[in-house]
């Protein structure tokens, strides 16, 4: 598997542990909300089947900034928890600002 696509999967294992996590805390709304987020696509939620549009990296810093709006500071907390591990495996550079 070449570099770029396997930092858009940890991408997409991110984004999807995100959610599950918001939805542990807030249910199915969880879901809804990651539907608003800019460049982001829920092809199949019940497979956790996701893509991006544009530079993931940038739409996962979205995704968080959409929970943190509605539900403060805590939100941020968890979706920075739920991805500590995979954060490690990405280049610096790849890492989006707010998950840092």
């Amino acid at each position: 598997m070449d570099t770029t696509n396997s930092i858009t999967n940890i991408f997409s294992q991110m984004s999807l542990r995100i959610i599950k996590e918001q939805e542990m805390v807030i249910g199915p709304l969880a879901w809804d909300e990651a539907k608003k987020v800019v460049g982001f696509n829920v092809i199949d939620q019940k497979k956790g089947e996701v893509s991006f549009d544009g530079e993931p990296k940038n739409v996962l810093d979205l995704l968080v900034s959409q929970y943190e709006k509605l539900f403060g500071k805590i939100s941020h907390e968890i979706c920075r928890e739920a991805v500590q591990d995979l954060i490690a495996e990405l280049p610096a550079d790849q890492v989006p600002a707010s998950l840092k």
